[in-house]
Order: structure tokens, then C-alpha cells, then sequence
């Protein structure tokens, strides 16, 4: 593709926000707006991930990212805060000392820069909090560490007066980062992060901001809710509304799905369509996270390699896939017309073993110390092989041929996601490609092409990225989809935690 190409990818509209505060109707507003793409920031993004990718710290390498997900096993990153630069001014302490926030539904915990932060660059590019400068500030002391997909945070935590908007949140906890262990900090347009979560995934189980918020009496209802500006040449990139929803910024009626686990907002998706033709993926039901953190919209690897073949992005060929195929494909085929259980296939075709079974229900056999020896291609050819068996499984349903499935299947494993999850789309092509249609409450909501296709760059550099990324959490916590900033652009998306629900409509 170019290095052009390899260089661009990493860019996912970094789009930033300013606070601009004010009262209407009892609501209160924080607008958003967007940033000028920044290709220096792109390039040492690039260059911060090549460096992480060797040793790149993950979710659950220590005790209190454990906390952050409020479970301890399956722990994955959910976001890449340089993908979703949206961010906001708030206040810490009396006076207030301004800080540059991302609102970020997926977390929960708020943390900011110490003045104690002595040994890290990232402290000496952002603004410091000094709690000696502040009449309300109150010792606490327990340290903590939050790990991310792009780095990781310690330090201690204060409490002291937060001001959002015009309101004053008080005896607020929060975390004063004495370390920020990567070059993503140090580049991000960003100090720290308040999040919007719930209190269930707090390290140090604190009580989050917009919990105070609410058991102070600071809003009408514990209700907030995004808009995001869908028009890419717009100044205004939206508002974020505490206390309620604005009117003007959505049309028709919500519709409203609970809250099925407490932490992040997670939602029930049902069955997903490309074009109008379903996947089967998603007929019992999948998780679904709606995280204002993530630009993309994530989900399994199976569906997203789907999608990107029928978009036509390029992705990285996966040896390993086309491997399973070419000597495992005509023994799958018959397992699977034969009546085999799907979940069967793999293990009678001798790829996968009890071990990777186990496993992806999340149970430890008690022999897995003695099968330390199964090597990295097995495992891969183990998920090669179980995506296979879903596709040809999905093909089988719509009768199609014999030869046409694996005419199918070979072209979806040259459409694999690459190893950081970008895919390319022809720019020329966007027009006359399907929509992808996700089902929550039992309602259609689509995405055009134009929406879920991200442009970069101008004229012969003008790049088109599929703004569908893989992720994958096994049984029983995943399937898990993540519905970012593309799926809430065009739709407003309400965040109800009086009533434990979350709500969507047509964003105006």
C-alpha cells in the first residue's frame, strides 16, 4: 500500500473538544470542538506504538487494573486515547487550576498530573496540579496504577473541589499521576481523564465525578447525554449535555435498552447485518459497550474480516488462515454438513485441543501447567480454524455451493485485519458500498458508507479508512462489540443511570 498508506492508517479523525460552559433550561453544556489533523502527532504515535508493540504494557498486569474492569479474568484495553481526542477544561481546587479532560464513558476514575511528577516527560507537556495552591485540597496518600492499551499511570490519590461547567463538584477523589509510562501521553493533546463510568470499575473503588455530581444536587436528573457533530467541516464538534437532553439535537424518539452489567455501559446488540444479509453472529444476543473513549467501532475479528471483505479494505494475509483452508477446508466442510456441532469441528480436526476449549469458556484444567508446550502457530491455527467453521457455517445457511464457499472464505482471510487493526477502503468506491446494521432493542440502526468510512488527507494524499477494528473477548463475558464515537456522530446517544439504560436516536 505505500508507506503513505502505512502512515496515514494510523489516524482515526483525532478530533479534540474546548469547554465552552453555560446554563440553559437547567441543562448544562460543554461543547465540543474539532482540531486540524496533526501528522507530527500521527508520526510519533506511529513511533510510540513500534516501541510498545515488543513489551507493550495490557489490562490486568497488576492488581488495580483488575478493579478498573470490576472482574479478574478476560482484562483487555478498551481504547486508544489518541484515536479519541475529545476533551474538555474543568477546575481542580479553590482557585481552580484548569486541566484539559477526555469525557470518557469507559472509565471511571478521574487523574490528572502531579506536581510530585518529577521522572516522566509527559508531566513536563501538560499542566501540573500543585495542591499547595489550593484552600480546599485534602490529603489522602493511596497509590494506585491504572494500565491502558496505550500505557499506563500511577501515583496517589487527593480529594479537592472539581468544577465542570459552572458547578462545583466538592471532596472529589481523584488520582494525582506521578509517572505516565508511555510516549502516547507525552503527545496527547490531552492532560488527563474523567470518567464517566460506573463506580463498579473504579481502582480504589472511588466514587466517580458524575456520581458526586448527582448526590449533590448539581444536576435536575442523572441523566447525561452526547451529541456529536456529524458534519466533518463544522467548527462546533457538539455538546455534551449533564443534567438532561437538549431537543434540538436529535429527532424522532429514543429507544432505550438497560444496562446489563454495571461498569461500563454495556447493552445487549442482537443480530448484524452487512448489506441487509445477516452474519448469524449476533442472533443470541452480544454484548455492547457505548464508550465515548473509542473513535472505532470494535468487534470480533469473524464479523470485522466480514465486513472488510465486503467493503473492500485491505488488511494483512494471514498465512495461517489460508494454511487451514488449503488442508483443512474439505475435512471442516464435511464435519459441518455431516451435522458436527460447530463447536466440535475444530477439535475433531485435531487444530484445537481441550486445553483452547477450556480456555475460551474461562476454565483452567488442572493439566494446563503440562500443556505449556502448545506453540504460538497452534494457537493461531486454532483460531484460524474457528473462524473458518463460522463462515462456512453462515454460507451453509444461504445454500450456497460448494465451490463458491471457499472461493468466499479465501477471500476473506486475504481481508483479515492487520496486526494494529487499520484497513484501507478506495476512496473512489465509497458510494456503492453496503450498510452495516447493528440491532439494539429489537430496532435497526444503520451506518452508511459515508459514516463509517474516515477520510484523511487531500487530493492524491486523500485516504479512506474502515472505521471497523478487531477485538476479540471469548466466551462467556464476549462476543463484545465497542460502540464509538462513529456509531454516537450519528446517533445522540443518552446516558440514563437514574433508570440503568442508555438510549439512542437520529442525531440532528
Amino acid at each position: 500500500m505505500g508507506n503513505k498508506y502505512l502512515l496515514l492508517a494510523l489516524c482515526f479523525w483525532a478530533l479534540t473538544c474546548s469547554l465552552l460552559p453555560s446554563f440553559s433550561c437547567g441543562l448544562m453544556r460543554i461543547g465540543l470542538k474539532k482540531r486540524t489533523l496533526d501528522l507530527e502527532a500521527i508520526r510519533a504515535a506511529r513511533m510510540a506504538r513500534e516501541k510498545l508493540r515488543s513489551n507493550r504494557p495490557m489490562l490486568g498486569v497488576n492488581d488495580h487494573s483488575g478493579d478498573k474492569l470490576g472482574i479478574h479474568d478476560d482484562i483487555v484495553p478498551l481504547k486508544n486515547y489518541l484515536d479519541a481526542q475529545y476533551y474538555g477544561e474543568i477546575g481542580i481546587g479553590t482557585p481552580p487550576q484548569t486541566f484539559n479532560v477526555i469525557f470518557d464513558t469507559g472509565s471511571s476514575n478521574l487523574w490528572i498530573p502531579s506536581s510530585k511528577c518529577y521522572f516522566s516527560l509527559a508531566c513536563y507537556t501538560h499542566h501540573w496540579y500543585k495542591s499547595s495552591k489550593s484552600k480546599t485540597y485534602e490529603k489522602n496518600g493511596t497509590s494506585c496504577k491504572i494500565v491502558y492499551g496505550s500505557g499506563s499511570i500511577s501515583g496517589f490519590f487527593s480529594s479537592d473541589s472539581v468544577t465542570v461547567g459552572d458547578v462545583v463538584v466538592k471532596n472529589q477523589d481523584f488520582i494525582e499521576a506521578t509517572r505516565e509510562g508511555s510516549l502516547s501521553f507525552v503527545i496527547a493533546k490531552f492532560d488527563g481523564i474523567l470518567g464517566l463510568g460506573f463506580q463498579e470499575i473504579s481502582v480504589e473503588n472511588a466514587l466517580p465525578v458524575w456520581d458526586n455530581m448527582v448526590l449533590q444536587n448539581l444536576v435536575n436528573e442523572p441523566i447525561f447525554s452526547f451529541w456529536l457533530n456529524g458534519d466533518p467541516n463544522a467548527k462546533s464538534g457538539g455538546e455534551l449535555v449533564f443534567g438532561g437532553v437538549d431537543k434540538k439535537h436529535f429527532v424522532g424518539n429514543h429507544t432505550y435498552v438497560p444496562v446489563t452489567q454495571k461498569g461500563y455501559w454495556q447493552i445487549e446488540m442482537g443480530d448484524f447485518y452487512i448489506g441487509g444479509v445477516s452474519t448469524g453472529v449476533c442472533e443470541g444476543g452480544c454484548a455492547a459497550i457505548v464508550d465515548s473513549g473509542t473513535s472505532l467501532l470494535a468487534g470480533p475479528t469473524t464479523v470485522v474480516t466480514e465486513i472488510n471483505h465486503a467493503i473492500g479494505a485491505e488488511g494483512v494475509l494471514s498465512v495461517e488462515c489460508k494454511e487451514v483452508i488449503s488442508q483443512y477446508g474439505e475435512l471442516i466442510w464435511d464435519l459441518l454438513v455431516s451435522g458436527v456441532r460447530a463447536d466440535d469441528v475444530c477439535s475433531q480436526v485435531g487444530l484445537c485441543t481441550m486445553r483452547d476449549q477450556s480456555k475460551s469458556a474461562g476454565i483452567e484444567m488442572v493439566t494446563e501447567k503440562e500443556q505449556k508446550d502448545l506453540s504460538a502457530k497452534d494457537t493461531a491455527l486454532c483460531t484460524s480454524c474457528q473462524m473458518l467453521v463460522i463462515w462456512i457455517q453462515n454460507q451453509l445457511r444461504q445454500e450456497s455451493t460448494k465451490e463458491r464457499v471457499f472461493n468466499y472464505v479465501n477471500q476473506l482471510c486475504e481481508s483479515l485485519p492487520s496486526p494494529n487493526g487499520e484497513s484501507v477502503v478506495d476512496c473512489e468506491s465509497i458510494y456503492v458500498l453496503p450498510n452495516i446494521t447493528f440491532t439494539i432493542g429489537d430496532k435497526h440502526f444503520t451506518l452508511s458508507p459515508d459514516q463509517y468510512i474516515l477520510k484523511t488527507g487531500e487530493g492524491i494524499a486523500e485516504v479512506c479508512l474502515s472505521g471497523f477494528i478487531a477485538f476479540d473477548i471469548p466466551p462467556p463475558r464476549g462476543p463484545l462489540w465497542i460502540l464509538g464515537d462513529i456509531f454516537m456522530r450519528v446517533y445522540h446517544t443518552v446516558f440514563d443511570s437514574g433508570n440503568l439504560r442508555v438510549g439512542f436516536a437520529k442525531a440532528a
